[in-house]
C-alpha cells in the first residue's frame, strides 16, 4: 500500500514537472513581448534595493540574481516563475501529506491546485508577485501543519522562512501568521506549539529576511501603500451604507468567484460523497474552518474601515488556498469509500492542464480572431528593429516599466532608465557617452494615429536637461493581428550636453 501511494505521489510529481516544462516552452515560443508584470521584472533586475515601489522586493530579489548569472532573456523570466510555481504545487502536496496521513490523498491535493484558477492560469498569465505569494502559503501550510504534527527545530525553521518570504512577497500575507496563531487557540495541545522556545528560532528567520525591507519601509511607508490604497479606494462612491453595501457584497462576489470551480470539480468527481461529508469532520477540519472564517473575517473588516468597493480574488489566494486540502479531509473524516470519486478526479487534471495552456496559447495567437489584443502581441522586437536602423543607443530613457522592461529585453546590454527611479530625475544621461534613445507609449487620437509624449514625461526630460531630436512615432501591426490593427510606439534621439 506505501509503495503504490509512494508511486501515485512520483506520477503526480512527474506529471506536474511536465506540464510546468511546457508552459516555459509555449511562453517562449510566444512572440518575446513582455506582460506587465514581467516588464517590470526585467526593468528592475538591473537593480539590488531594498524596496522597489508598491510591491514588496521578493520575486526582485530572486530575479536580479538570476539575471545577474544568466543575463537578460526571456528564460530568465519565464523558468525561475515555473520553477517557484512548480515549488508551490510541491510543498502543498507535503501540507496535504500532514493534514491528511496520506499518501495518495496528498498527491491528489497536490495536483489539485490546478482548480484554482489563481493558481493554474492567472499565475501563468501574468503574475510575479502573487506567484511568490502562492509558494510562500503552500510553504507555510506545510510548515504550520507540519509542526502542530511533530513539532521539531525543522518545522520552526521552515515555519520562519515562510513567514519571512510571505511578508516581502505581498502585504497581504501578514494576517495569514495572526489567522494561525487564532485557529490553533481552542485546541490545547497545539496551543503548547506557541511556548516552544523554537518559536523564537522562527521568529528571528522571518525577522532576518525581512529587516532589510522593513527598514525600507518605515521611510516609505505612503509611497509603498499608495498603489494597494488606491486600488481599494472608492472613488466617488458616497461614504455610508451603500458603500459598505457594495464593498460587502463585492467580498462575497470575490469568495464565489475564488471557490466555484474547485467546488464544480469536486462536487462532479465526487458527487454526494462532497456533500455527505459536510457535517464530517475532525480536528485538522475544524482547524482549517477556523484560519480561513478568521481571515475572510480579517479581509471583511479590513473592507469595511477603509471603504472599498472593490476586491479582488487573488487577494484571498493565502487564506482560500487550503481549500482542496479542506475537502479532502472533509470526506476522510466521514470514512467514506473515495475510490469512484478518484477514479473520476484524476481524468480531470490533465483535462484542466491542456486547457490553461490552450487559453494562454491562444490569447496571443487567436487574437487577431477575437479582436482582443494582450501584451505578447505588441510588436515589441520589431519596434526595436526599427528604431535603431541608423544608430545604437548607449542608454534608453523609457516613460514607464513596461516600455523600459521590453526595451531592456530587446538591448540586454544597454542601461535603462524612466523618470522618477530609482530617484527622481535621470542621473545616468549626463555619463552616456553616445546616442540616447528615448520611448514612450503611443496613443490614437480621434483624428489621426499619433504618438504623443505624455506630459509628465516631457517635462521629467526637460527638467534632466534632455532635448528630444529626430521625434517620431511607429505604428506596426500586432503580432497576429487583423490587418489595420496596430501598436504605436513614440520615440526620439538625444545626445548629452556637450557632447
Amino acid at each position: 500500500m506505501l509503495e503504490r501511494a509512494t508511486k501515485t505521489i512520483r506520477t503526480a510529481g512527474l506529471l506536474l514537472a511536465a506540464y510546468f516544462l511546457l508552459n516555459i516552452v509555449l511562453r517562449i515560443a510566444l512572440p518575446h513581448s513582455l506582460e506587465l508584470d514581467e516588464a517590470e521584472q526585467s526593468f528592475f533586475s538591473q537593480y539590488l534595493l531594498a524596496g522597489y515601489g508598491p510591491q514588496p522586493p521578493f520575486y526582485n530579489w530572486m530575479q536580479y540574481a538570476i539575471v545577474s548569472v544568466t543575463g537578460m532573456s526571456m528564460g530568465a523570466l519565464v523558468v525561475p516563475k515555473n520553477i517557484l510555481l512548480f515549488l508551490c504545487y510541491l510543498f502543498y502536496g507535503l501540507a496535504g501529506r500532514e493534514a491528511l496521513k496520506d499518501r495518495a490523498l496528498a498527491a491528489v491535493a497536490m495536483l489539485a491546485l490546478i482548480t484554482l484558477p489563481q493558481v493554474s492560469y492567472m499565475a501563468q498569465q501574468d503574475l510575479t508577485h502573487t506567484t511568490a505569494l502562492l509558494f510562500a502559503s503552500s510553504l507555510f501550510l506545510y510548515g504550520f501543519f507540519r509542526t502542530l504534527d511533530r513539532p521539531d527545530t525543522g518545522g520552526y525553521l521552515l515555519l520562519g522562512l515562510a513567514t519571512g518570504i510571505g511578508l516581502i512577497s505581498k502585504y497581504n500575507f501578514a494576517l495569514m501568521p495572526v489567522v494561525a496563531l487564532i485557529a490553533i487557540l481552542p485546541d490545547a495541545e497545539w496551543r503548547r506549539r506557541v511556548l516552544d522556545w523554537r518559536l523564537l528560532i522562527a521568529i528571528a528567520v522571518a525577522l532576518v529576511i525581512v529587516l532589510p525591507h522593513a527598514m525600507w519601509l518605515r521611510s516609505n511607508l505612503e509611497f509603498a501603500s499608495s498603489d494597494t490604497l488606491g486600488k481599494m479606494a472608492a472613488g466617488s462612491e458616497p461614504a455610508g451604507t451603500l458603500r459598505i453595501g457594495k464593498g460587502l457584497l463585492a467580498f462575497v462576489v470575490a469568495i464565489i468567484a475564488f471557490a466555484a470551480l474547485p467546488v464544480a470539480v469536486f462536487a462532479a468527481a465526487f458527487r454526494r460523497d462532497l456533500f455527505r461529508a459536510f457535517s464530517a469532520g475532525n480536528r485538522w477540519t475544524r482547524l482549517m474552518e477556523r484560519m480561513m472564517l478568521a481571515s475572510l473575517a480579517g479581509i471583511a473588516l479590513i473592507v469595511l474601515f477603509t471603504g472599498s468597493t472593490m476586491v479582488r480574488e487573488r487577494w484571498l489566494d493565502p487564506f482560500l488556498l487550503v481549500l482542496p486540502i479542506y475537502f479532502l479531509a472533509k470526506m476522510q473524516a466521514a470514512g467514506l469509500d473515495l475510490s469512484g470519486g478518484l477514479r473520476r478526479f484524476r481524468p480531470v487534471v490533465p483535462v484542466l492542464m491542456a486547457c490553461v495552456l490552450v487559453a494562454l496559447g491562444f490569447r496571443v495567437v487567436g487574437a487577431g480572431l477575437i479582436g482582443t489584443y494582450s501584451r505578447p502581441n505588441v510588436p515589441m522586437a520589431g519596434f526595436a528593429r526599427e528604431m535603431t536602423r541608423q544608430a545604437e543607443p548607449v542608454l534608453i530613457v523609457a516613460s514607464d516599466t513596461y516600455v523600459g522592461g521590453n526595451m531592456r529585453l530587446q538591448f540586454p546590454d544597454v542601461p535603462v532608465v524612466i523618470p522618477d527611479f530609482p530617484v527622481p530625475g535621470i542621473p545616468a544621461y549626463a555619463s552616456a557617452d553616445g546616442p540616447v534613445l528615448i520611448a514612450w507609449r503611443g496613443k490614437k487620437t480621434a483624428t489621426a494615429a499619433d504618438a504623443v509624449m505624455p506630459e509628465r514625461f516631457s517635462s521629467a526630460l526637460t527638467a534632466a536637461g534632455i532635448t528630444p531630436q529626430e521625434v517620431g512615432s511607429l505604428s506596426l501591426p500586432y503580432y497576429f493581428g487583423r490587418q489595420g490593427d496596430n501598436f504605436l510606439l513614440g520615440y526620439a534621439w538625444a545626445r548629452p550636453r556637450n557632447r
